[in-house]
């Protein structure tokens, strides 16, 4: 499977930084084993990593999108967002979708606005 994509895993234009969709995949772009369960914490940690790349963190993200390939897992995800995100947690959208790339079971992107400290 191959890592290289044709655009950033962040992307950042002065305070707003946009997080293209993170799956749950370890370092070598390869599905972590174990479904949902193991992907979706996978995802939001590789949503971390794209955030830091850009000077960036959880708290600065003010929207997520997330994307199921069966919506029976939103309890799950819900579970994930409460203990990645403190409060107050941004606002976000679930969207139940027919695939995800490599056969992942949960694809999560973001929008951050950076504020100065």
């Amino acid at each position: 499977m191959s890592n290289e994509h044709p655009y950033p895993p962040a992307f950042r234009s002065g305070d707003l930084v946009s997080v293209s969709g993170r799956l749950g995949v370890d370092e070598t772009g390869a599905l972590v084993p174990g479904g949902f369960d193991a992907e979706c914490p996978q995802a939001f940690a590789n949503l971390d990593a794209a955030l830091c790349s850009v000077g960036a963190t959880r708290a600065d993200v003010v929207k997520v999108v997330v994307y199921l390939i069966d919506i029976v897992d939103r309890d799950g995800l819900n579970r994930v967002y409460e203990e990645f995100f403190a409060e107050p947690r941004p606002a976000r959208t679930c969207v139940g979708v027919a695939s995800l790339p490599y056969g992942g079971t949960v694809e999560v992107e973001a929008l951050a606005r950076v504020r100065d400290v």
